[in-house]
């Protein structure tokens, strides 16, 4: 006989329930079952025999409705729980759910203060922020338990007697003009909601211990661009140990400054008070520097930096030890964390150019490290973009010769200011790394030169390396000079001189020498392209990669603006395109992101994402290389250009001559359909003497220079006079600039 003991501290509804569960599975075994039910005793005995209530009816596994007793002091792998848990609900109810905060599993009261509510409440609006989702209704509810002559409780007996107060989201709502949806809506938007608004200021709600409360959330998930920036992460919510100290992590990490609504209890009094003061002495702590908008932060203040070298140099380890602040464990560690493909991580070979942000404060500390609470996990652009002063965005392209292609339309797209060549220490430079010293020098960008693998590399090899660099940078085609970085001061000379000085530092990213002074070099590093003066000129964004559908969204390009200002939002008309017939597709901007951070304000020099309003049949259309637009474009298929054959291996370059040509973000097959000798150019170089006319017409030979009409082979593209192009068949031939566009 085996006996089974239950003890319940919930209904003896539960008890029949489990009873009958039990009997069911042993119905056809030999055993015979004996319950023994065992009450609740001890000092908790009268809290349990109070949650005998009942205010709704008891909760369903499935649907929309949720009950919780009391939620605080969490874990984040409980966060994390909770936030599966209501999305499941906000599923189960087409994106919306309910939220019963502080009602048994079985619809009984369960007799908790206000303030235990209202922290559960934040901690559940806190949730919601991170699923995309809003709290349209917080109902207060108290004064449905009372105390009968005995000193017993129970439900009150006129329902008029309860109190119902409709707070404002801890949060905010999130969104504009979303709040006049449905009957709520209808019911706060209305005239005649004033009366009732006199009524709740007669009837507060208490904070008093005997005053149970128990709270009802309404949570509408939105389209993510209609959502403001999250005030608040799971990572953040878990550090908070109290809601006073929630509200201000809140506030603090705003891009905006949200001000918490201030309630009628003087429970939110003092915690609004605690929250004020506090921001009050970070204000002052930080009185000495200017307040910065993370707007500006991501514009003037962004310094774009291209790291190449060849397949084996590091670029991916040094970029990872950088932002991550970890050391790499010489197998690899700190490329993972970067690192967007599987087959990246395999073969440790990058193939796709990506941007990572490295955040520095006013005193030039750098800002990077992972989460505390997230071991696993890098902090997010928007985290760092918030928290920086001065930001290098550090581009990391591909190595590998037969990733070339992709490694020049980076750097020919990427506008950057400055550029890293990465060389192997252990090893001389190889072709690869003169073939990147060429093209950043053909686009006017400055080096600065690193040597990695210097832990356990012999002398005389790291000897070899430095001399075998000093004489490709001293050749006519880059013509720098190197100059070694060992101090500070060091670094301070090296300024201004980028031009003509190519600066070299020796680090390991395994031991660690050398990276502070790597970080100090970034640090001081001066803005090189203003992209602040071509604010008032048109809008120009250039698209770089395109997300036909995401859920909730829409269509999403990705690129950077090039030009002038824009302020998304449902009356903001664009022109996407040349489509491949040459036309543009007219349509709106609903929303934009910069670093992960919702905005309406994008300007020049920012990189950034924009949401359009497009069908499935204009979805199809969008490609890279498109440009958006707010005047009405032309695309062309034909242009005059200037250019220069590089100096190097021999080519030759006559009519019908073909070859793939880089125009910022545009890539595409082009021929020459007409060649001019000019004796000056806009380059700047000397005259041309080797170009000669044969039977055939004028060749064109490393070093000379000419006028070129080219034709694109393919479709129509959007190019202007001034923007800088590179053209190539296999290796990079020439460059130039686009002098004019033929009518």
């Amino acid at each position: 006989r085996h006996h089974f003991r239950l003890s319940f501290k919930k209904s003896k509804s539960l008890v029949s329930r489990r009873r009958k569960n039990i009997n069911n599975i042993l119905q056809h075994s030999q055993y015979s079952v004996t319950y023994s039910v065992t009450t609740m005793s001890g000092p908790n005995a009268p809290l349990y025999a109070k949650r005998s209530l009942r205010v709704i009816n008891a909760e369903s596994d499935d649907g929309s409705t949720e009950y919780k007793r009391q939620v605080h002091k969490l874990s984040t792998s409980r966060l994390h729980t909770l936030a599966t848990q209501m999305s499941y609900r906000l599923d189960e109810g087409r994106g919306r759910c309910t939220y019963h905060i502080g009602v048994e599993d079985d619809g009984c009261h369960s007799v908790l203060d206000y303030s235990a509510v209202s922290e559960s409440a934040w901690v559940l609006e806190s949730i919601a922020r991170s699923l995309n989702a809003v709290v349209l209704e917080r109902k207060m509810i108290q004064n449905e338990i009372e105390m009968d002559d005995n000193g017993k409780l129970k439900l009150v007996e006129n329902v008029n007697d309860v109190l119902v107060v409709e707070e404002p989201p801890v949060l905010g709502s999130g969104i504009d003009g979303f709040n006049c949806e449905d009957e709520k809506e209808e019911k706060s938007c209305g005239d005649d909601d004033e009366e009732a608004s006199k009524k709740k200021a007669l009837r507060k709600l208490s904070a008093a211990d005997e005053a149970y409360t128990r709270c009802e959330l309404t949570i509408q998930r939105v389209e993510t661009h209609l959502l403001d920036p999250s005030p608040l992460s799971l990572s953040s919510l878990s550090r908070g140990s109290s809601f006073a100290e929630g509200v201000k992590g809140a506030v603090e990490a705003s891009s905006s400054k949200l001000k918490s609504p201030v309630s009628s209890t003087t429970c939110r009094k003092e915690e609004s008070k605690v929250s004020g003061e506090s921001m009050a002495n970070a204000e002052m702590n930080d009185s000495h520097h200017p307040v910065n908008t993370v707007e500006e932060t991501l514009s003037t203040r962004n310094i774009r930096v291209a790291v190449v070298g060849n397949v084996d140099a590091g670029k991916s380890t040094m970029i990872g030890t950088l932002t991550t602040s970890f050391l790499d464990d010489g197998r690899g560690s700190s490329r993972t964390a970067i690192m967007k493909h599987r087959h990246e991580i395999e073969s440790g070979r990058t193939s796709t150019s990506s941007s990572h942000l490295l955040g520095f404060r006013h005193s030039g500390e750098p800002i990077v490290g992972r989460d505390k609470l997230r071991a696993n996990k890098m902090k997010s652009e928007d985290e760092i973009a918030r928290e920086s002063y001065r930001i290098v965005t550090l581009m990391d392209l591909a190595g590998h010769e037969k990733y070339l292609k992709t490694t020049i339309h980076g750097v020919s797209s990427g506008f950057a200011d400055y550029a890293i060549v990465l060389v192997n220490s252990r090893h001389p430079p190889t072709h690869m790394t003169q073939h990147h010293l060429n093209l950043c020098c053909s686009f006017g960008i400055p080096i600065i030169v690193v040597f990695t693998k210097i832990d356990g590399c012999p002398e005389h090899a790291l000897a070899t390396s430095k001399h075998e660099l000093a004489k490709l940078l001293k050749s006519p085609e880059i013509g720098r000079r190197p100059f070694a970085i060992k101090t500070e001061q060091d670094i301070v000379t090296s300024m201004g001189k980028l031009h003509t000085l190519a600066p070299t530092i020796d680090i390991s990213c395994v031991t660690g020498e050398g990276l502070d002074l790597l970080r100090k070099m970034l640090f001081s590093l001066p803005k090189r392209r203003r992209h602040e003066k071509k604010v008032d000129r048109p809008f120009e964004f250039l698209v770089e990669d395109i997300f036909p559908n995401v859920p909730g969204v829409g269509s999403v390009v990705s690129g950077f603006v090039n030009a002038g200002e824009l302020n998304v939002g449902s009356h903001c008309n664009v022109y996407v395109g040349p489509t491949n017939d040459g036309t543009f597709l007219k349509t709106v901007a609903k929303s934009a992101h910069v670093a992960r951070i919702n905005t309406s304000h994008v300007t020049a020099g920012q990189s950034a994402c924009l949401a359009f309003s497009l069908n499935k049949e204009l979805r199809k259309k969008l490609r890279r290389g498109m440009v958006v637009l707010q005047e009405s474009p032309t695309a062309t298929k034909e242009f005059d250009a200037e250019i220069c054959v590089l100096k190097g291996e021999g080519t030759t370059i006559r009519r019908s001559y073909q070859a793939y040509v880089h125009i910022l973000n545009v890539r595409q097959s082009a021929f020459a359909r007409d060649i001019e000798i000019v004796n000056n150019n806009a380059l700047g170089l000397p005259p041309s003497h080797n170009a000669k006319e044969d039977t055939e017409g004028i060749v064109l030979r490393p070093g000379s220079r000419a006028k070129v009409r080219f034709e694109f082979a393919q479709r129509p593209e959007y190019i202007r006079p001034g923007m800088r192009m590179l053209f190539r068949d296999g290796r990079v031939r020439g460059v130039g600039i686009i002098t004019g566009i033929p009518q």
